[in-house]
């Protein structure tokens, strides 16, 4: 079988994220060429591709170059592939997913490593997905903020997101039939606030506004002021980039160090999104 070898990675010119040229993921990744991009992943924390044409099935073998699948608990998963959950708003829907800063997991025990999302079906304008750096939001704070942070952890939940209880319910928020298995929002994790990266080894921030709750031993309203300074420092727009998305657009993102936001901007236009997230490790400082 033909598979790459050889391909560029190129700056996006913005506070995060790559591009990779000159691949065709059909046709596979040799050893050397999954190598370099999990190299590349931990360097820029978002690798984007254009104009690929992936099968489910090619889609969950480049996945599987770089992990075992994580199967989602709470997404509908596209017919046939369990493995690969969709991300879909139909015209009439007013919510979509992902719809403010977050990263994937960041609830589990062992987070994710990260997810590569393929455009399948795009609106003819808008959609686009905002990527934050967590290596800069860290390395940009000041000295003494840093010594605070270091030896904090956080507590991270997925109850109030997918849960019976969750805050898109008390909101009014109507997802369908796109979320789903609610009793299975069980998952609590405490994690460093600051972590070592398992693939750069770089310090980066691990909070996340869609998922922390509080500062491990301290009350929600004692951690809101740090938090919130937090989220409003990583989310700078000198640490991001936006990512404009068409069909056979892919981002390949790594959870530990980046947050994602899906622009909610395409009101009566169907965007359908197939997602595969790959599983990681525990993350430490």
């Amino acid at each position: 079988m033909v598979q790459n070898t050889r391909f560029e990675v190129r700056s996006s010119g913005g506070g995060v994220g790559a591009f990779v040229e000159g691949l065709d993921l059909s046709l596979g990744v040799s050893d050397d060429a999954r190598d370099m991009l999990r190299a590349a992943l931990g360097d820029h924390g978002v690798l984007f591709f254009r104009g690929q044409d992936l099968s489910p099935e090619a889609h969950l073998a480049f996945a599987e170059r770089f992990g075992a699948i994580n199967v989602n608990r709470f997404f509908k998963a596209v017919d046939g592939h369990p493995g690969i959950a969709e991300v879909r708003k139909e015209p009439d829907q007013q919510a979509n997913i992902g719809g403010g800063w977050h990263t994937d997991h960041s609830y589990d025990e062992a987070p994710a490593l990260g997810s590569i999302l393929v455009a399948r079906e795009t609106p003819a304008s808008g959609g686009d997905t905002l990527f934050a750096n967590m290596y800069t939001a860290y390395e940009t704070l000041s000295d003494g903020l840093k010594a605070t942070l270091d030896g904090l952890s956080a507590v991270h939940s997925s109850r109030h997101v997918f849960g019976a209880n969750s805050r898109h319910k008390q909101e009014g928020r109507d997802f369908g039939d796109r979320f789903g298995n609610e009793a299975a929002a069980t998952q609590d994790a405490v994690h460093p606030i600051v972590i070592r990266h398992p693939i750069s080894g770089r310090k980066a921030l691990y909070v996340n506004p869609g998922f922390t709750l509080r500062v491990d031993g301290w009350t929600e309203a004692e951690s809101a002021p740090l938090l919130g300074m937090l989220y409003a420092h990583a989310a700078r727009p000198e640490h991001t980039y936006r990512f404009q998305w068409a069909p056979g657009s892919i981002a390949f993102w790594d959870n530990r160090a980046t947050w994602h936001y899906a622009v909610n901007d395409y009101h009566g236009a169907r965007r359908l999104m197939h997602r595969i997230t790959i599983e990681g490790e525990r993350v430490a400082a």
